[in-house]
């Protein structure tokens, strides 16, 4: 009997990744890949997974959106009582994927992660549509709830208590994970992919080395 999963194939055929001509900051790299995504029109082009691992070293993965970067790190928006804020809490550290099926592309983005200020918290949270302030301020994230009708319930009184501007909840506020390590990932015609790896030296200059498919 055939496994119509394991089955499941195709050919990567969209382009090739070589020390050449890759980028020698990663930054610069992931700059011209996001660009690439952006042009190609990949719908949630920010979208990324994020993994992090609890005290007990539970390891869990969600996807995020990616809502800043730059030379000090990759920032994103969330509650802090929830799961993943509680892991990163009991375990600041984490990983980033980037997944562009369409370009045959990931990159993984590896290091510490802090919390950013409340100005910043404040400026993302303001920015945002009424209809998710509300959101975020009923949502206990992570929480069990009796109900979807008690959710709305609350909304719906917050929102009538707040129809121009909702509090930002404590908890909620953003992270920057502080990258240690890139990896490029450009899949290949017969499995024989590209894997390019960013390090830092000993003094703190970024060296690039081939991986193994």
């Amino acid at each position: 009997m055939t496994d119509p999963i394991r089955d499941v194939r195709r050919e990567y055929k969209y382009a090739t990744l070589s020390r050449s001509e890759v980028a020698k900051d990663p930054l610069d790299q992931f700059v011209r890949w996001m660009g690439d995504a952006e042009t190609a029109e990949i719908q949630d082009v920010t979208a990324m997974a994020l993994a992090t691992s609890d005290a007990l070293g539970q390891p869990s993965v969600r996807i995020v959106l990616l809502k800043g970067f730059d030379a000090t790190g990759f920032s994103w928006f969330s509650d802090g009582g929830s799961e993943k804020g509680q892991a990163l809490a009991a375990n600041p550290r984490a990983e980033l994927l980037f997944h562009w099926r369409e370009l045959d592309r990931q990159i993984r983005i590896r290091g510490s992660v802090a919390a950013l200020s409340d100005a910043a918290a404040d400026a993302y949270f303001y920015s945002r549509p009424l209809a998710s302030q509300l959101a975020a301020a009923t949502s206990e994230q992570s929480r069990p709830v009796e109900s979807r009708g008690e959710l709305e319930q609350r909304y719906k009184d917050l929102a009538g208590q707040y129809p121009d501007r909702a509090p930002r909840p404590q908890a909620w506020g953003g992270f920057k994970l502080q990258p240690e390590a890139y990896e490029f990932w450009q899949g290949r015609e017969g499995r024989l992919h590209d894997r390019l790896q960013f390090r830092r030296d000993a003094d703190q200059q970024w060296q690039v080395q081939r991986l193994q498919p």
